[in-house]
């Protein structure tokens, strides 16, 4: 019995936090949507049949879309419980063989998190449909742009949403404001929202409490002031809820009604964040939506309807108007609130939709900041706040017309809606392997309705429609070229990797001078040895003891479990002491080390714990040890990963001073203070730093050539780790025609040098960093 209370406690408190993370947007669009679909010739019908006939079709549009397709259908399309544009994008690269990421593997399908019940395609018998994306790989290029178009759309939202939800809350002050405060509007609206995009940085997890009551007494005010326009102006208006109100609106408007249908549509505007399920599970959303935030916006709209058709003239500020006086100056700030929460909501959904992209290769490097005492996967990207804070600006004093900016607002919503909905029509035949005729019949029943919408809305695009075309098409541009030279380089770099016969020719040594220490060699190539390693050689015939050939990969899953994430394996024989380390990530996983000292020693935990595997059998070589193409190894799902080491944490130097000059001779204690002293003068955020020390506290190994392996690493691992990276210089054929010379030369050579380093969004320490030039003739 107390167990059943308990689940049902916590069930409850799942389904009130999820008010003020999932329902803010769809909670807030009676502020507008009476407004913009009245804004246009529909404004001189001022008849009761033209309102009973728009809140009818404001009703069913709520009801088919919101109700019917996201509450109760699209809850269920989920990607390990991840949803939206990039989940279902994900799945159609696994189940249906549309991806273009580089390094794919077969081990990439021994993830826990790759196969879905109900979603495995191996006892499918393929028609020649299905293979179509292995046949023409033009089809994969085209759904990726397809969802680039969406990712772009969504970003735009990320403007057009904190300026359309604060014009709307901070101008309905005018309603009782002297004509003369008019002019301090703007102004206060602009303070609103860059406060909005200066406190980013911050985090939410100290506001964030807040959130789900504020969008909770704002819901119950709206529906309150409903019930109270309904019994004070026309009760009848419950009339309007049969569709026979529909016919009768396009009946009695003719087109002027179809247009109306993008200002209309906004009420389902907020219905996005419904599938993006994130920590929330589908029934939670269910149940808070069906019985709580959907009978609270049809009253909302009823009693807005209500109002208006006894008051056709308050059109201009519907909500504001039909609130009564007393309770006016409480329900404006509780809206200006509830706006500060969708915005809040919105732009973190932004961030997350940049990372997916950057994580797909689709998006110039940006630095992603994650802390720990943040709430569970919110990230913050500085770039993209700021070009979002001017954007945002740029349209709320452009415009200064809340119209204009519905009607943007609309047709990025709309289309994003319609994206979505060819996705899942795709997902129904390639994911979940159902007849083409389902996934035909679903797109007609709701593409051909969001068509309807959508085609109205683009009516209006010299009316403000204009500005998400722009936006996402510079968005859609920019992640298109850099995606296009990303592979060609990725191409570039396949074809020229270095032969397994020519290590092998060069001997143990390699043909240079071993020096003592680690040296990772990042790569983009998961098999092989790149470009990078003897065009180092070169220039400097000498390198580390310890070499591991670092791939930072991502797979089209949304998360890798932390004892997946590593995979290692070894090149050539052993005593080459090279190897070959993948890290994993999902298109949502963020960086949860605290410093460059995590990372370090989970590398070195794996190699050694590599090592024990394959002297006892768990790993595939050659007779030496060697392992030429071989498998890698999942270390950390060993039972005995990390038990034979000893971790200390120390703050910055401390504790360094006598250790670390008594390592060996061979490091004199001279160059060790030189280099601390350079590493304090650089980076002085290493004083405050937590250092993590890395020890072996049991040496008790039954092969003693293990043992001596192990020891040699985490010898090499005190004399320091140095990163090693190319410095890439991109350029196209001189033959090549001149849209590839465009792109490549210009666009993508100025995006290369005006984003982020890629060691910055590696987070690889600066003061380790060893860059190696490189030219790509692509």
């Amino acid at each position: 019995m107390d167990e059943n209370k308990t689940r049902s406690k916590h069930f409850l408190l799942l389904v009130y936090q999820s008010f003020g993370i999932v329902f803010g947007d769809l909670a807030t669009s009676p502020l507008y949507v009476y407004r913009s679909a009245f804004a246009g010739r529909l404004r001189h019908y001022q008849s009761e049949e033209a309102v009973f006939g728009a809140f009818s079709v404001i009703f069913w549009t709520l009801s088919f879309f919101s109700l019917f397709k996201y509450a109760v259908f699209m809850l269920s399309v989920n990607d390990n419980g991840e949803g939206g544009i990039f989940a279902l994008y994900s799945l159609l690269c696994r189940h249906g063989k549309f991806s273009l990421l580089p390094n794919q593997q077969a081990s990439d399908e021994e993830l826990s998190t790759y196969q879905h019940a109900g979603y495995s395609n191996r006892s499918v018998p393929a028609s020649s449909f299905r293979r179509l994306p292995d046949r023409d790989k033009k089809s994969k290029l085209a759904l990726l742009i397809l969802v680039l178009m969406a990712a772009s759309m969504a970003m735009t939202l990320g403007v057009l949403t904190p300026a359309i939800s604060g014009e709307f809350s901070v101008f309905g002050s005018s309603v009782l404001l002297p004509l003369g405060f008019h002019v301090f509007l703007i102004p206060l609206l602009c303070v609103l929202l860059l406060s909005l995009f200066v406190l980013q940085y911050q985090g939410t997890h100290k506001v964030a409490f807040i959130f789900s009551p504020v969008v909770l007494l704002w819901l119950l005010s709206i529906a309150a002031l409903g019930v109270y326009n309904i019994m004070h102006w026309n009760p009848r208006i419950y009339e309007a809820l049969s569709p026979i109100y529909i016919y009768r609106f396009f009946r009695l408007t003719g087109i002027d009604g179809w247009i109306s249908l993008g200002g209309a549509l906004l009420c389902i505007t907020g219905n996005m964040p419904l599938c993006y399920m994130l920590i929330f599970s589908g029934i939670i959303i269910q149940v808070a939506f069906c019985f709580f935030v959907y009978p609270c916006l049809v009253l909302q709209y009823m009693g807005q309807a209500a109002f208006l058709s006894k008051n056709f003239s308050a059109i201009s500020l519907s909500f504001y108007a039909s609130v009564p006086d007393a309770v006016f100056w409480p329900v404006l700030v509780i809206a200006i609130l509830a706006t500060v929460v969708v915005s809040q909501a919105v732009l973190s959904a932004t961030f997350s939709t940049v990372k997916q992209c950057h994580a797909l290769g689709c998006f110039p490097r940006v630095k992603i900041v994650h802390k720990s005492k943040w709430i569970d996967r919110q990230i913050y990207v500085p770039e993209i706040n700021w070009i979002l804070m001017v954007l945002c600006s740029a349209v709320t004093l452009g415009s200064q017309d809340t119209t204009r900016i519905g009607n943007a607002y609309g047709i990025a919503s709309m289309t994003l809606i319609f994206i979505t909905t060819s996705l899942i029509s795709l997902s129904i035949y390639f994911v979940w392997h159902k007849g083409l005729a389902l996934a035909l019949s679903f797109f007609i029943l709701f593409g051909t309705i969001e068509l309807t919408f959508l085609f109205s809305s683009y009516i209006r695009i010299l009316q403000g429609g204009w500005v998400p075309l722009l936006l996402s098409s510079i968005f859609l541009f920019t992640m298109f070229v850099w995606h296009y030279g990303s592979r060609k380089k990725y191409l570039y770099d396949q074809n020229h990797k270095l032969p397994m016969k020519w290590i092998l020719t060069l001997g143990s040594d390699l043909g240079i001078v071993r020096v003592p220490g680690i040296g990772l060699i990042y790569t983009h190539l998961a098999n092989g040895v790149p470009a990078t390693f003897s065009h180092f050689l070169t220039n400097l015939p000498a390198f580390y003891q310890i070499i591991v050939f670092v791939c930072d990969k991502t797979v089209p899953v949304p998360f890798v479990p932390q004892k997946e994430r590593y995979l290692v394996g070894r090149i050539g024989p052993k005593s080459y002491r090279m190897y070959r380390c993948i890290v994993q990530n999902g298109y949502k996983d963020v960086n949860e080390n605290e410093n460059e000292y995590d990372f370090e020693n989970a590398l070195i935990m794996s190699i050694a714990e590599f090592i024990q595997l394959e002297a006892e059998g768990g790993g595939s070589g050659t007779p030496d040890g060697g392992s030429i193409g071989g498998r890698l190894a999942v270390v950390k799902s060993s039972e005995n990963f990390g038990k034979r080491f000893g971790i200390s944490k120390s703050n910055g130097f401390e504790g360094t001073s006598s250790s670390s000059l008594n390592i060996t001779s061979s490091k004199s204690a001279t160059l060790v203070k030189l280099k601390m002293m350079y590493d304090e003068q650089e980076s002085p955020e290493v004083k405050f730093k937590t250092r993590v020390q890395l020890t072996l506290v049991d040496t008790r190994y039954k092969d003693s050539f293990v043992k001596e392996e192990v020891m040699r690493l985490m010898e090499a691992k005190k004399f320091g780790v140095a990163y090693v990276i190319g410095h890439s210089n991109s350029k196209a054929k001189w033959n090549s025609p001149f849209l590839k010379r465009f792109l490549i030369n210009i666009v993508y050579s100025f995006l290369r040098k005006n984003c982020r380093a890629p060691s910055i969004a590696l987070s690889i320490p600066q003061t380790s960093l060893i860059e190696v030039g490189m030219n790509y003739t692509l």
